[in-house]
């Protein structure tokens, strides 16, 4: 039963990250793409390292998973937030829809 979940687990989390790269290829601007960025790979690799913790029988691996999983989760998001944050700074042009309701 471990070896389904390690599966679909191990699954989801490559999705999710596949799902970022076409992210960046395809999002317009800078924030769009920090946004993509953050919210997949976090929970990708989240899924991935779960994935990884009930694939491996040794003693110990839990705690490191689970750890790992918590500093993914603390600074992915961080990192993405900076980036948006610098670039706006820095006033990186936005992507413009064409209606003129772009704030500014």
């Amino acid at each position: 039963m471990s070896e389904i979940l390690a599966a679909t687990s191990l699954l989801l989390g490559v999705g999710l990250m596949a799902v970022a790269a076409v992210g960046m290829f395809r999002l317009p601007d800078v924030l769009c793409r920090a946004h993509a960025l953050g919210m997949a790979t976090t929970l990708g690799l989240g899924l991935v390292l779960l994935a990884v913790w009930l694939a491996v029988d040794a003693p110990g691996v839990g705690l490191k998973v689970l750890l790992a999983i918590a500093f993914q989760f603390a600074t992915i998001p961080v990192a993405s937030h900076l980036l948006g944050l610098l670039a706006v700074e820095k006033r990186v042009r936005r992507w413009d829809s064409g209606d003129g309701d772009l704030n500014r």
